[in-house]
């Protein structure tokens, strides 16, 4: 008899939650058209909706179906990948030099304007943070920074939370492109000095997008808005240096192609209700929180971004449009090679790196290997039966 190698799925998912609780979810709230389709990709991702392949170890027979991903990037399953394929091509682009982190953190008064002009305020989020570095570059070391902005829009609760995590590089390019100028003491910028210019030009843009009727706003009075935001002490964070080049692409994993919640995190689907960990940095432990699902999933979609967006961006002598031709001019006025071309990493590579498991060895004798037996058409019978009657 054929052994049929099933997948170990131990704990609830995200995609378990919506699909036991999404019903009860739009009794309550509308399912936006941008939130069906990130709902439609996560109940499909790695079920026969989408198709896949089976393989049969060429010693025992056994036989494994593999399922094809939905590639969403709201999706807890789907980042892996994409991360290791990105990294694997940043790995070319560190400097040996130190990398500062900087993140960018809006006031919370803030939360509901952007709730309801995603594309507009996310993009004014983006141009103020660069512009308020690219400016400090100049200012104080003479030169053209690069660095890596990259979106975060939660909380370990899951709030709405917006900021931007910065890898910034320890030095600037000269004007003339002649010359690399580290920073010194492993000091980057004042935090207090940054924090004032950063609300100056998001205040700056976000009037100008006010009187451009770029955005709604919601509320009676956009001047006293304006003065409250004005009145807080926005905060601006400048960690310590990552000094190490190897170090840096570790730091960089941490915070690109993050989801709000990992499916790891979640421990509980009971009667109703979620419970998942999160860390409570005042206390610096990790705890648990439970919610009732309708709340996690509303929780859960406060964070889809804008259709296109694009949420991991480079500036400065990092800007696409001319980053390989100036980080080689670095390179030669700091006196290192370019690092030489290297084939692609294969999946099964990656997958052993991330998983310490050889997805080409049968699970089942451990001695032979999984095959390519046949395609799986989309759409066959199979899980999850629910999608049609759950979108509606």
């Amino acid at each position: 008899m054929t052994q049929i190698i099933k997948p170990d799925h131990k704990t609830p998912e995200v995609a378990d939650i919506l699909r036991h609780h999404l019903n009860d979810y739009k009794a309550e709230y509308p399912l936006w058209p941008e939130h069906r389709k990130i709902v439609t990709n996560l109940l499909n991702c790695r079920t026969v909706r989408l198709g896949g392949h089976m393989e049969r170890c060429d010693t025992c027979g056994a036989v494994r179906f593999t399922y094809h991903s939905c590639g969403n990037l709201h999706c807890p399953n789907c980042q892996h990948m994409p991360r290791e394929r990105w990294l694997e091509k940043r790995k070319d682009e560190i400097l040996p030099t130190s990398y500062f982190h900087v993140v960018f953190t809006l006031p919370h008064e803030l939360n509901t304007v952007i709730l309801n002009n995603k594309k507009v305020m996310f993009n004014i989020l983006f141009k103020a943070a660069a512009r308020t570095l690219l400016t400090f570059g100049n200012n104080e070391h003479n030169g053209n920074l690069g660095f890596i902005a990259v979106l975060h829009t939660w909380d370990q609760r899951l709030n709405a939370h917006f900021h931007l995590h910065c890898l910034v590089a320890g030095g600037v390019m000269s004007k003339d492109k002649k010359r690399w100028l580290p920073v010194r003491n492993n000091y980057l910028f004042n935090e207090e000095a940054m924090s004032r210019v950063f609300r100056g030009k998001f205040m700056e843009r976000i009037k100008h997008a006010r009187k451009s009727g770029l955005f709604k706003f919601i509320g009676r009075s956009f001047g006293d808005f304006k003065n409250k935001l004005y009145s807080k002490s926005w905060i601006v964070s400048v960690r310590e240096p990552v000094k190490r080049p190897e170090h840096v692409l570790e730091y960089l994993a941490r915070y690109t192609h993050r989801v709000a919640i990992a499916n790891s995190r979640i421990k509980k689907l009971e009667n109703g209700m979620v419970t998942f960990t999160f860390k409570n940095r005042k206390k610096e432990r990790t705890e648990t929180i439970t919610i009732t699902a309708v709340e996690f999933i509303r929780r859960f979609l406060l964070h889809s971004l804008p259709k296109g967006f694009v949420r991991i961006r480079h500036y400065g002598f990092m800007a696409n449009r001319n980053r390989n031709e100036n980080l080689n001019t670095i390179r030669q006025v700091i006196g290192v090679s370019a690092p030489d071309e290297k084939e692609a990493t294969s999946l099964e590579e990656i997958m052993l790196q991330l998983t310490g498991t050889d997805i080409t060895t049968c699970p089942c004798c451990t001695e032979g290997k999984m095959l390519f037996f046949a395609d799986i058409p989309k759409g066959r019978a199979g899980p999850p039966t629910q999608l049609a009657c759950l979108l509606g």
